[in-house]
């Protein structure tokens, strides 16, 4: 394969990392170094607190659980999702009990369409989960004053926007809180891993007890004899605060975060050197594409975003006869999918079907080179004018 989704951003020196560390005979499981990556995360971000969990998608089911049991929200309440998303943006609403209401998308930022979102907001609505799909940052603007003006959480899911920014302000810091994924294919990768980032210490503080079967030695230690005063009863050891899983990540994953990490800024600068020359390509063909730009980005992705099904069904083929990999937009419409199926009204959502059909991203990455974009430019310029003399 000439262009992959993503290649191996594991180097030698965080193999080699990985292996002293693993011979020194720490603490594998969750100890010190995750708890050291936590805050140096936190203050790459510019957040007061950062928890590391197993996964992205483990990351927005324990910010979902933790916000019901603060917020004191009931079975059934309302939490506001996107139509096009990664579906662990959508299932941990299911999976706490309470009702997702979908939301169409919009073709300038992909994220909600707004008006229909304000229009959705009903009594029993608690909460807006936005994704900022693909590198772009939502309008955080007209969200908040939605989430001000109706007393709703605002959860942000960035786990394809990392370091993205909203006004100045990275993804992640400007809602109650924001998750990421450290995915292998995503913009910094643990292998496997994922985060929350918030500036709420009560939030913080369920966090970390969620995050580890609702253990009271989880928190912070300066809060412990206080709390074991409270229940002389129990074994302090073994107290139970509130309900939780084993979301834990693992020491491992923490040493390779930490050296990603120091690289990070440098992967998005690569990301978005290469995302200008895109947008630049494709807004030579504005007769077939739909260009997607933005300031502040963190480019995930090349989306080629069509108006016409078989021109992108052509192009996609051109592309992979030429070695270059590509996948669907997230998952499509998500109310096309056997699981949510019977919430699809094609009716309210034009613009996640618009991107079901004609729309399919291709990588970016750190791995990205000018000699691929100059290719790419090659392969379109000989498409596009194919397809102007069809026409």
């Amino acid at each position: 394969m000439f262009w992959k989704l993503q290649e191996d951003a594991l180097t030698e020196a965080d193999l080699n990392a990985l292996v002293d560390f693993i011979r020194s005979k720490e603490r594998l499981t969750q100890g010190p170094r995750i708890r050291e990556f936590e805050q140096a995360y936190a203050k790459w971000m510019g957040c007061k607190y950062c928890v590391m969990v197993n996964s992205g998608s483990s990351a927005n089911l324990l910010l979902v659980g933790a916000v019901k049991e603060l917020k004191t929200w009931q079975d059934g309440d309302e939490v506001i999702v996107p139509a096009v998303t990664w579906p662990t943006t959508i299932t941990p609403v299911m999976q706490c009990g309470l009702k997702p209401v979908y939301v169409d998308v919009n073709l300038t930022d992909l994220s909600f369409d707004y008006d229909q979102l304000a229009k959705k907001i009903t009594p029993r609505t608690r909460g807006i989960f936005v994704a900022h799909l693909l590198g772009f940052p939502a309008d955080m603007d007209r969200l908040r004053t939605l989430a001000e003006k109706h007393d709703l959480a605002l959860l942000e899911d960035c786990c394809e926007s990392q370091g993205a920014k909203w006004k100045g302000e990275k993804v992640g810091n400007l809602g109650l809180a924001g998750t990421f994924s450290l995915y292998w294919g995503h913009h910094m990768t643990a292998i496997e891993g994922g985060l929350i980032t918030t500036n709420s210490q009560e939030l913080y503080h369920l966090l970390l007890l969620k995050r580890s079967h609702g253990l009271a030695r989880e928190l912070p230690p300066e809060l412990h004899a206080g709390i074991a005063a409270q229940y002389p009863d129990i074994d302090f050891k073994f107290l139970f605060l509130t309900d939780g899983t084993n979301f834990r990540s693992t020491e491992l994953n923490a040493i390779l975060g930490m050296c990603q990490l120091a690289r990070l800024d440098e992967f998005i600068r690569q990301r978005n050197h290469n995302f200008r020359r895109y947008v630049t390509l494709c807004r030579r063909y504005p007769d077939d594409l739909i260009a997607l730009d933005g300031a502040e980005v963190s480019s995930f992705s090349f989306a080629f975003l069509f108006h016409d099904h078989a021109l992108k069904e052509a192009f996609q083929k051109t592309l992979a006869k030429a070695g270059i990999e590509s996948r669907p937009i997230i998952g499509g419409n998500l109310m096309r999918q056997p699981f949510l199926r019977k919430h699809y009204r094609p009716a309210e959502f034009p613009n996640a079907d618009l991107l079901h059909e004609n729309a399919f991203y291709i990588g970016n990455n750190q791995f990205v080179t000018d000699e691929r974009m100059d290719v790419l430019d090659r392969l379109m310029q000989k498409f596009f004018a194919r397809e102007t003399i069809t026409k």
